[in-house]
């Protein structure tokens, strides 16, 4: 697989923790972007989306997703993001420039 295939594959598998009726927090970079594109797919049956960065907001408001701002939500079960790193431990390290 390709990375591209890879990153479609974790996108559409995440959407599996998506809480219908509720807001979902979105990351930001390759991944997230791929993850927005499917969540598209299903937006009519969550409530809104918290973004990370303006370039997720703007991709989430371009699939006509509702974003709300992080000071304006008591309560987000699940939030998607991909990670640049991830340690033989399992420590994840996120920022490598997509943001």
């Amino acid at each position: 697989m390709t990375q591209d295939e890879l990153k479609l594959a974790v996108a559409q598998a995440a959407l599996a923790y998506v809480v219908e009726g509720d807001i979902v927090g979105v990351g930001t970079g390759s991944t997230a972007n791929f993850f927005i594109d499917e969540l598209a797919k299903m937006k009519h049956k969550i409530k809104a989306a918290v973004a990370s960065s303006e370039a997720t907001a703007q991709r989430l408001r371009a699939h006509g997703i509702t974003v709300l701002d992080l000071n304006d939500v008591s309560s987000m079960p699940v939030y998607i993001d991909g990670a640049d790193e991830i340690t033989p431990q399992g420590a994840m390290i996120k920022g490598g420039g997509a943001a």
